[in-house]
């Protein structure tokens, strides 16, 4: 299912992706392709991109081209998605410690819809930070130790 997203495989089309994507939620999943998780969560991001496409630009970053923003990001587990709206990074309270990404894959493709929707309209009203919908047990639990990727 991958192969049905855009990929992003060096910095210099990250920052284009980050510079140009305007009045959109731009939506990074980082990971590896050949990565099971990753693969569940591509498959979630691709069949909802259609009904998403006037709110969100979704693209795939491989974390093994993209270093500067793997290490940035902080990125010790995959699959790891960042949230951008007009070049400013949005940030997502999920109850965890960390604001920055969302980690893992989601359960639903409702609760992907559901948290695209709530960034949108927060960053529409000039939030840098909005609540998420999810569930709080859809939400995958992880240390912040860093780990290999």
């Amino acid at each position: 299912m991958s192969f049905l997203l855009p990929k992003l495989t060096s910095k210099k089309e990250v920052d284009q992706a980050i510079k140009s994507t305007a009045e959109k939620v731009l939506v990074l999943r980082f990971g590896r392709d050949e990565d099971p998780v990753c693969l569940q969560l591509d498959d979630i991001l691709s069949k909802t991109s259609s009904d998403l496409s006037k709110m969100a630009a979704i693209h795939l970053v491989d974390v093994d081209q993209t270093a500067v923003y793997t290490q940035y990001f902080d990125i010790s587990y995959i699959p790891s998605t960042v949230f951008f709206f007009n070049g400013q990074h949005m940030k997502v309270d999920y109850g965890s410690p960390d604001h920055t990404k969302f980690v893992g894959s989601f359960k639903t493709k409702q609760d992907f819809i559901d948290l695209i929707e709530v960034i949108y309209r927060g960053a529409m009203r000039g939030k840098l930070i909005v609540q998420s919908p999810i569930d709080p047990k859809n939400i995958p639990k992880y240390d912040l130790l860093y780990q290999d990727i």
